[in-house]
């Protein structure tokens, strides 16, 4: 059986989250709704709307946005027409960085030159890769 670790937050992010479900709960109470009324329409449980309204970290993302919604408070201090274009904007953004993130490995081949990883797999002649690939040292 696999050994339970305990999930660490840093302070900024367990104050965030529970600014967010202190909100949420005055939100609530304003529009007079009963956490039952708020949980039926978000599709979970009364208890799992108490853990959120408490700051509960290990609440579902998605729970906790579609409850702040419901109750009327506002996401990234916008408005729904212009979260859309935030988002063309940021996979404007994203479209033009790389992929995927690699750390910097560096492998010495036969000769004792580091070759560094970054280099596409394409750039490096077949004899190097195959060299790097059964060696191990290359990350496939």
């Amino acid at each position: 059986m696999p050994k339970v670790t305990a999930r660490t937050y840093s302070r900024y992010s367990l104050e965030a989250i529970t600014l967010l479900g202190k909100l949420i709960r005055a939100a609530r109470k304003e529009r007079k709704m009963t956490a039952q009324e708020v949980a039926n329409r978000a599709g979970i449980s009364r208890g799992l709307l108490q853990r959120i309204e408490k700051g509960d970290p290990k609440c579902a993302l998605g729970a906790t946005f579609e409850v702040a919604t419901i109750v009327g408070v506002k996401l990234f201090d916008a408005q729904a027409t212009t979260l859309s274009k935030h988002i063309r904007q940021t996979e404007d953004k994203l479209a033009l960085l790389p992929k995927s993130v690699r750390k910097k490995v560096k492998v010495a081949d036969d000769d004792q030159f580091l070759v560094s990883s970054l280099i596409p797999c394409a750039a490096i002649p077949m004899t190097m890769r195959e060299t790097m690939r059964h060696s191990g040292m290359a990350k496939r």
